[in-house]
């Protein structure tokens, strides 16, 4: 029986980057996979649909050419090779995974690994023979897959889920998406770029509705202008596939409709991989479909740990790479500090990108704060105007009494490269006024964090 230090199932960003840090720390690992190395993230998920929305992203700059003084031809999106080139990019990133753990001396093994008491972790390879390998420490990775409605089930041709909508053989002219989180809008923006009808059926009363309301309300109404239908406060009931379509029944405030579309993009949500893994043979709790950890993963089982997607916390690449680093730096005998998962910056790649951190003003004024809320639109940005890129706006929030930073909201061009300011500035203990005071260069996009800051203090120069 094969033993290590560490013995890791999943080798999503959270996986992967637990492994590469073990063996920094002198551990020898394993990492177990099932699939290809980097997992959805980055076969399925950040990277490929980043590799689309970038070609939806050029697509609109020739279209809108002549704004900038350039005249081209006739183009057209050849959606063959829009997707060929986002496999592509997931196929390279796939590779590079593969070197780190060849240069970090760590042992892949492919096959569905499920643990066992004793520290153990059984491994299936692709032709069903049991392999048991064996690690003093033991760290769950296995992330999780597109959540199916009972109502709306998935078929993989008609209604189809973010793995099919990033390899369809051919464009569909009409798409329904349900669900407005990232996975929704993004989708919603590359086939909408490129000509497809689509129309976004979200449950809650805003799209996006995890950001701040005025970060909802100014990207719904971007997509209304690039001609996307959105329906809030509705719900799909049913699915009729019989057809060579999909009529979808909608149930809105309103009253009850009926949309036909050629395919149902389901992305509603998520759902944790904790089936048939062994948690129950080992005794590992879990709750709501999560695995139960501490602040350093630990589950309730000695030598048993828990990160990324499978565990309470944010369902966000970042964080289960963060977690992973935690994890192990506290196996090796480390004292690393538990996660902020109150100071985890979220981004959506949809276009215009949103990023945020923090409260939002809805949930300062929960929480008790007095605040002070600066707003800053890129309209009034020389830089963003220069760029051709006006719309949107960054948002920030203060507690008035200690200046204390509790929130920011970006929606605009390339704001995802933004929000880290935010992050260690909070980090950091920044209050508004040093924000201010903190001298930031010219034309840049970033300027409008610093007028922002301004304009909640009532100092702000450009507006």
């Amino acid at each position: 029986m094969a033993q290590y230090d560490v013995v890791i199932l999943g080798s999503g960003p959270g996986g992967y980057v637990a492994a590469i840090r073990a063996s920094q720390l002198g551990l020898k690992t394993a990492i177990i996979e099932k699939e290809s190395l980097g997992g959805i993230c980055l076969n399925w998920g950040c990277i490929p649909t980043k590799a689309l929305l970038k070609s939806a992203q050029v697509f609109e700059y020739i279209k809108h050419a002549k704004d900038y003084g350039i005249e081209v031809g006739e183009s057209h999106a050849n959606f063959g090779a829009v997707i060929k080139r986002s496999r592509s990019v997931a196929e390279g990133m796939s590779k590079g995974v593969t070197f780190l753990m060849k240069k970090n001396k760590i042992d892949v093994i492919n096959g569905y690994g499920k643990v066992k008491t004793g520290k153990k972790v059984e491994v299936t390879d692709a032709e069903g023979k049991k392999t048991d390998v064996e690690g003093k420490n033991i760290i769950i990775a296995t992330g999780a897959r597109a959540r199916q409605l009972p109502n709306v089930p998935i078929d993989g041709e008609k209604v189809i889920e973010y793995r099919k909508a990033m390899s369809l053989e051919k464009q569909p002219s009409s798409m329904l998406v349900m669900g407005s989180g990232a996975i929704g809008v993004e989708f919603a923006y590359v086939y909408a770029s490129m000509g497809t009808k689509v129309t976004i059926v979200e449950f809650m009363p805003n799209i996006v509705p995890v950001e701040d309301e005025d970060i909802s309300k100014e990207l719904a109404k971007i997509y209304k202008k690039l001609g996307i239908e959105i329906y809030t406060s509705s719900s799909v009931e049913k699915v009729d596939t019989s057809g060579s379509g999909c009529i979808s029944t909608i149930k809105t405030p309103t009253g009850e409709i009926k949309i036909e579309t050629d395919v149902v993009l389901s992305a509603a949500g998520i759902v944790a991989n904790i089936e048939n893994i062994g948690l129950e043979d080992v005794g590992i709790a879990t709750d709501r479909g999560k695995i139960l950890v501490n602040g350093f993963a630990e589950t309730n089982i000695p030598g048993y740990y828990a990160i990324g997607d499978v565990t309470p916390g944010q369902a966000l690449a970042h964080v289960a790479s963060a977690e992973g680093i935690i994890c192990v730096e506290k196996i090796a005998g480390h004292h690393p500090q538990p996660l902020d998962y109150k100071n985890i910056p979220g981004c959506t790649y949809c276009s215009p990108e949103i990023a945020s951190v923090g409260y939002t003003e809805k949930a300062a004024k929960e929480a008790g704060y007095e605040i002070k809320v600066g707003k800053f639109p890129f309209s009034a940005s020389g830089k963003a105007k220069a760029g051709g890129v006006p719309e949107g706006f960054v948002k920030v929030i203060f507690d008035a009494k200690y200046g204390e930073w509790l929130g920011c909201h970006m929606i605009g061009n390339n704001v995802t490269e933004m929000i880290a300011e935010a992050v260690v500035a909070r980090k950091l203990e920044t209050t508004g006024m040093e924000i201010i005071k903190s001298v930031h260069p010219h034309p840049t996009m970033s300027e409008a964090i610093m007028e922002a800051a301004a304009a909640a203090y009532g100092e702000v120069i450009h507006l």
